[in-house]
């Protein structure tokens, strides 16, 4: 299949608002790709590379050549080429690897372009997510959702499960099953801004969980292999010998555990989250001389034991085995409640301890891998930060024409100017993003072809999950999960927060 069919598609996805109608062009492409392209071509429809990361940014994507007039390129044309890209390695590799990506930008046509861009940045907001690319292959295939949906739950990979329902049918789909080894898509959990909320959701009686800010870690034991992976499904075995070791001393045969592995100081309170995910993302951990360098594992669900397969069990049933399996030292820290004040008060003993906030969960559920649904509800504290805008980006995809991505600015004390500490995107709505666009270029003192330059005087609220270091930005820390809640045109710039606010965030200070 040529790729600009892919893109048209994605375009006519953007612009159509109705769910059947998204499904139903969804489906009728899907309908034509031939089994050689179907991994790539329904990555490609929901926004994501086959092999998820190449290397390439917004950086590498700045200066590309003018675009064909002819579309030529195959589906297989654009993978292989992105996996020649993602396997270029040492020297001279920056330079091939650009000769190879501008190669394949000067031949793509400006829809293709478009669409490349959004793949390379992981942002191709056309609308067309998992949930609805699931529907679109049962549409295709002619098979039930539900089976679509039970074999990416157990496979964790949609690409697979695409080309099972398309070309092997009910029956193929039927064979998938957990198999330990095999990572498992997660069970996720829905947001809410109280307890009181979580658990207007959930039900009463329910479970507190501590929710820790670690790394979400799926263990697979069969015998003495062990294999360790991420929530986006990586092999991180290798990185956390000590997560490996202390399931390997535990008394069973087979095992699938859910949980979080999270670095500690030496009082035993959670290490800030950069810390942690710098820790498991080294490739070579070697020997770990400091104790305080070590990862440890904390656990939450058992969806296998020796054999048998607890995911449809009740939440409840499934606890009560993990903790008659794990030492209470392995185990995430749980409370029963049955009114909102005890879980308010569960709530408030898991943010004395240090953790993130917590996780309500309803006791009857099963395991719902890879679904948001309402079983499990976080709640997590809140912070805002009045902040000053400096710049914006012009967005691209469904924001073309737009001034999208904000520069964010806070009050230096020292100077007397502003300090940049991140950028955002998230929260804006249709009607900020024209306004914004409006305002920007009234206030403009510099207009790039990337970057318009503002004059900071438009004050923005912005929430945020909390701050970590980054040497990318002059401030020296960054805002994590940054996304906007308002413009306050009731304040001036001098009421900005000041960058010493945020320091003192970082360091465990509650936000103004």
């Amino acid at each position: 299949m040529l790729f600009v069919e892919l893109a048209a598609t994605s375009a006519a996805v953007t612009s159509i608002s109705g769910r059947k109608a998204k499904i139903e062009r969804l489906a009728e492409t899907l309908r034509r790709l031939p089994e050689h392209e179907v991994a790539a071509g329904a990555a490609y429809l929901c926004g994501e590379l086959r092999q998820r990361q190449i290397g390439v940014g917004w950086a590498s994507l700045r200066e590309v050549p003018t675009p064909a007039d002819t579309a030529t390129l195959s589906v297989t044309d654009v993978d292989a080429i992105l996996e020649r890209i993602g396997a270029t390695s040492g020297a001279g590799s920056q330079a091939r690897r650009r000769e190879l990506l501008h190669d394949l930008f000067g031949r793509a046509t400006p829809a293709e372009q478009q669409m490349l861009r959004g793949l390379l940045s992981g942002e191709l907001r056309q609308g067309a997510q998992v949930g609805l690319l699931v529907d679109a292959i049962a549409r295709a295939a002619d098979v039930e959702l539900a089976l679509v949906r039970r074999a990416l739950l157990l496979s964790g990979d949609f690409k697979t499960v695409a080309r099972s329902a398309l070309f092997g049918g009910a029956g193929e789909l039927a064979g998938f099953g957990l198999q330990i080894g095999r990572p498992l898509a997660p069970m996720l959990a829905q947001s809410a801004a109280s307890v009181a909320d979580a658990l207007a959701t959930t039900g009463a009686p329910a479970v507190v969980d501590a929710k820790l800010d670690g790394i979400r870690i799926q263990v697979h034991r069969s015998r003495t292999d062990i294999g360790v992976y991420t929530r986006s499904l990586d092999d991180v075995t290798a990185r956390v010998p000590e997560v490996v070791a202390a399931v390997r001393a535990l008394p069973l045969q087979a095992a699938v555990l859910d949980g979080e592995a999270i670095g500690l100081d030496a009082g035993g309170r959670p290490r800030p989250f950069q810390e942690t995910s710098s820790r498991a993302g080294r490739r070579d951990p070697g020997q770990i001389a400091d104790v305080g360098d070590h990862l440890v594992p904390y656990f939450f669900d058992l969806l296998h034991l020796d054999g048998a397969d607890l995911l449809d069990e009740p939440g409840h049933r499934r606890w009560a085995t993990l903790e008659a399996t794990l030492p209470p030292g392995l185990l995430v820290t749980r409370t029963q409640v049955d009114t909102v004040p005890a879980g308010e008060e569960a709530f408030a003993a898991a943010l004395a301890a240090g953790q993130e906030g917590v996780v309500i969960k309803a006791p009857d559920a099963p395991y719902g891998v890879g679904r948001r649904g309402g079983a499990w509800v976080k709640v997590k504290p809140r912070h805002t930060l009045d902040l000053v805008v400096l710049a914006a980006e012009w967005g691209h995809g469904r924001r073309q024409g737009w001034l999208s991505n904000l520069h964010l600015g806070a009050r230096d004390p020292a100077t007397g100017g502003f300090v940049m500490l991140g950028k955002t995107f998230k929260g804006l709505t249709d009607e900020l993003l024209r306004w914004q666009t409006e305002r920007f270029l009234e206030i403009a003192v510099d207009r790039g072809d990337w970057v318009v330059t503002v004059r900071p005087e438009l004050v923005v609220e912005i929430a945020f999950d909390g701050v970590q270091t980054s040497t990318r930005y002059p401030g020296g820390v960054a805002l994590r999960f940054a996304r906007v809640l308002r413009y306050r045109p009731d304040k001036t710039v001098a009421e900005v927060d000041s960058i010493d606010t945020i320091y003192a965030i970082q360091k465990g200070a509650p936000a103004p």
